[in-house]
């Protein structure tokens, strides 16, 4: 009896240095991140329907281009990938895959605008473009601030005394990060 009660006395001091509130800490700060990168995608999702209607407009005709933007949002709105799935690489690469869909349909609407002077100088689509491309900047942050705490949290639970309190209590598997798209490595081709 006097065992426990003196084993349970200075189990507090021995877990302090085990580093389970940093990788609780860390791991927090990965579904933070998370959440960053989450509204990010939704802001570039909402503004999707205005500028399409914008071009609309203007381009009847480009309706294969205009379904293509619509349909990979309507992709990216089915592919939901919340901070309690984040450990799941299948869904990660879904999602992941969605989004470059949604990315590629709106390169293709881009080169579909530049054929049409009047509504590249129409101001409502200069401000959906605009907001689009900050939104695309804010992407682009969100997601390496949440490649930062992925790799943060990996390197927590895979460094020592970390890694031994991770896998005898807290079992978290590591973290995907985001990662380029296929064909990243070469660069569009610009065609007059």
């Amino acid at each position: 009896m006097r065992r426990l009660f003196l084993f349970l006395l200075l189990l507090p001091f021995c877990l302090s240095g085990c580093g389970y509130n940093s990788i609780q800490s860390n791991d927090e700060a990965v579904v933070a991140a998370w959440g960053d990168v989450e509204a990010s995608y939704q802001r570039r999702a909402d503004l999707i329907p205005n500028l399409v209607e914008t071009v609309k407009g203007y381009a009847t005709h480009e309706q294969e281009t205009l379904t293509a933007v619509v349909e990979a949002r309507a992709k990216v709105g089915q592919v939901k990938l919340g901070a309690e799935t984040l450990n799941d690489p299948q869904a990660f690469a879904n999602f992941q895959a969605a989004q470059g869909g949604l990315s590629s349909a709106l390169s293709r609407l881009m080169v579909v605008v530049e054929q049409y002077p009047d509504l590249k100088a129409n101001q409502s689509f200069l401000d959906f473009q605009h907001q689009l491309e900050g939104t695309e900047n804010r992407i682009n942050v969100a997601r390496v601030r949440y490649n930062q705490a992925v790799q943060v949290f990996n390197t927590s639970i895979r460094t020592f005394p970390n890694n031994l309190t991770n896998n005898f209590l807290l079992h978290l598997p590591r973290r995907e990060p985001f990662k380029a798209e296929a064909g990243a490595e070469k660069s569009p081709a610009v065609k007059f």
